[in-house]
């Protein structure tokens, strides 16, 4: 959303205020204590738009062996670029397409040609519609590829429309046929504004456009704000999606190749998700053509934030359709209360994840005013066969130390795996410059490069009990052979822990914070044969929460870099509790440390600068929270609030990165 979305956190930011939720209260952010994740690249001007926008497209690409892009070359236009691995730096190759400065793209490399449809941008908003301008065309430009050189095939570009529009999608499907899809505003203040879903088809590779025509289906008038989005799917199938916040749906509406093209019985409409404050205007779509089953994921996001402050609502969805059903299911890739906005998605083949990336604030800031705005790019995981994420905004991946403007996240629509890697890239628009990250995709994940800054977060998970003695907790997802795992466990009557699992170290082991409540916290160096699940065995049968925490590129040999500190209150007055100044020996060391309370109510807002990774709530209250140090040396006081009295009690030290 553009204005909509800032007029509705004026209301929002009211209510907010009302109610002292201090999660999404914005924090400035503290550019010193941000570790600077991925590569900047080159600077670019003379561009009307983000160059790595917009939310459905895709402006890389994998062929022989290279990751190619689609750039702005600043006085030249859109270029294509060769990433050239081994110095870290894009390569011009001199081919120019689109030199229009008010442009933007979607590229598709099918094997056997590279397609990019470029069309003139016109962004509009809910409260102040613009329409789409005729005399703007949208190009087809049909590349093929020999010798490690692309070379504009006869007769192209080709003409998709002769319209502006917002955003705009390709794809081609079994028969040869490419596909586009674009939203087309038109009208004007006084007679209204109408917003209309237009596809368009082109035989022969793309050679031969029909003419362009509203989706056949029933109100294809979404919002003006609204955009959408082509996949080719299961070996013989299209789909187009589309956010619509007049319904609070995400329509999908599906065809067979080869059938009438513009024919009302060729296509099929459903929703993908339907419901108030369920539909926004970012969306991306992928699909494994060697899937038998035929999937599509799609990436979504809800307008629930504007509707309602509680942080625990969902901000992205995952929605996965399955043919064989003909139904969606959705799980959660991010809350409210993580501020993320424009995701991403890319299927690892490799691993069987779904990788989904996402803007949202830098790892110094632990809130935000409202989604939307820019900051830092961070990666999400879950198998794609049980799309379950983690808690928190996951692993940065392209962050730097001076600027909190990254933003509009693109890669590829192919899969990847060991052999391609994985490349992403984003724009600082405010410095105006690219950015990207470039890692390597085995069997095993690698710790992260050495631009990524050392330690990094692989995901959270959390459970509680009503009562019983044994604590269970599954590894994060994603978690892998070298990893530190970090858990906190707070026990409801006082008991002591019977039995740990194998190769845990105490931290903190039976802090008392009341004659009612314990708390434990301990870490973990994973080994190539660990464990899916780990069990702690409590003295007696009692209420229980606790949660785990993944860190990579700690020091396997000696993980602490600090010694550890404890403090208590147990009065039941306390609204907050404070932890002095470690000191810490290592630069880039991670500061870690949790809460605890005799209570089942989440009331925790974690230290200023600091990130809440988890929060175990419902029978007894447990939390983590850590933040980069970039210097060694003394911390600073850690303070943790509460939004209620609580008996309370906090510990903290620091990991050691890997030398």
């Amino acid at each position: 959303m553009k204005i909509r979305r800032h007029n509705s956190w004026l209301v929002r930011a009211v209510v907010l205020a009302l109610i002292s939720a201090a999660a999404l209260v914005a924090t400035a952010p503290v550019a010193s204590a941000d570790p600077v994740y991925g590569t900047q690249s080159m600077a670019y001007s003379g561009v009307s738009n983000p160059p790595t926008s917009d939310k459905p497209q895709s402006k890389l690409w994998w062929n022989d062996g290279t990751w190619w892009a689609d750039m702005w070359k600043t006085g030249t236009g859109w270029s294509i670029y060769r990433l050239d691995r081994a110095s870290g730096t894009w390569v011009d190759t001199g081919v120019v397409n689109d030199v229009r400065g008010s442009t933007l793209a979607d590229t598709l490399w099918d094997g056997s040609h590279l397609y990019i449809a470029s069309h003139v941008v016109t962004i509009t908003g809910d409260g102040t519609p613009k329409p789409s301008l005729s005399g703007q065309p949208a190009k087809l430009y049909r590349y093929s590829y020999s010798g490690g050189r692309y070379t504009l095939d006869s007769g192209f570009p080709t003409q998709i429309t002769n319209n502006s529009s917002e955003s705009m999608t390709i794809d081609i499907d079994s028969t040869g046929v490419v596909w586009a899809t674009w939203t087309q505003v038109a009208g004007d203040a006084t007679s209204g504004f109408t917003n209309t879903v237009y596809v368009n088809n082109a035989d022969n590779e793309g050679a031969n456009w029909a003419t362009p025509y509203v989706i056949p289906v029933a109100n294809p008038n979404p919002a003006p704000d609204d955009i959408s989005a082509v996949v080719a799917y299961g070996n013989n199938k299209l789909g187009v999606m589309w956010s619509d916040h007049l319904t609070g749906a995400m329509w999908w509406a599906t065809r067979t190749d080869g059938t009438a093209p513009n024919a009302a019985s060729s296509w099929k409409v459903q929703p993908a998700i339907q419901g108030k404050g369920q539909s926004d205007d970012h969306l991306n779509l992928k699909t494994l053509q060697a899937d038998s089953t035929g999937r599509v994921f799609a990436a979504v996001k809800t307008s629930l934030n504007d509707i309602s402050p509680d942080p625990t609502l969902p901000q992205l969805l995952l929605l996965v359709f399955k043919p064989g059903t003909g139904a969606f299911s959705r799980s959660t890739i991010s809350v409210a209360g993580d501020c993320v906005s424009r995701p991403q998605i890319v299927l690892d083949t490799q691993n069987n994840l779904i990788r989904a990336f996402q803007t949202a604030p830098p790892t110094s800031v632990t809130g935000c005013a409202y989604s939307g705005v820019a900051g830092s790019i961070y990666e999400k995981t879950a198998s794609m066969d049980n799309p379950v994420f983690a808690a928190g905004r996951g692993t940065p991946v392209i962050q730097s130390a001076s600027s909190s403007n990254m933003n509009d996240v693109t890669t590829s629509k192919q899969s990847v795996n060991s052999t391609t890697g994985i490349v992403v890239m984003a724009s600082d628009n405010v410095a105006r410059r690219y950015w990207f990250s470039d890692r390597p995709l085995g069997a095993v994940p690698p710790p992260p490069p050495p631009s990524s800054g050392g330690i990094s977060v692989v995901g959270s998970s959390t459970t509680n009990a009503a009562a019983s003695a044994g604590v269970a907790l599954a590894a994060p997802p994603g978690t892998d052979s070298g990893d530190v795992l970090v858990a906190a466990i707070t026990a409801d009557l006082s008991p002591s822990m019977a039995s740990v699992p194998p190769g845990w170290t105490a931290m903190v082991n039976g802090l008392s914070i009341s004659s009612g409540a314990r708390t434990f916290a301990y870490y973990h160096v994973v080994g190539a044969a660990d464990p899916a699940n780990y069990a702690w065995t409590l003295s007696s049968a009692v209420k229980w929460g606790a949660g785990v925490t993944a860190y990579r590129g700690v020091n396997t040999t000696t993980p602490l870099d600090s010694t550890i500190m404890t403090a208590v209150d147990t009065t039941y007055a306390a609204t907050s509790i404070s932890l002095g100044s470690i000191n810490t020996a290592s630069d880039g060391a991670m500061l870690i440390g949790g809460a605890a309370c005799d209570c089942g109510t989440p009331v925790f807002s974690a230290p200023s600068g600091w990130t809440e990774r988890w929060e175990a709530a419902a029978n007894q209250l447990a939390e983590e929270a850590d933040a980069v140090q970039a210097t060694a040396g003394a911390s600073g006081t850690a303070t943790w609030t509460m939004s209620a009295a609580r008996a309370v009690a906090v510990w903290r030290t620091a990991l050691k990165p890997a030398s």
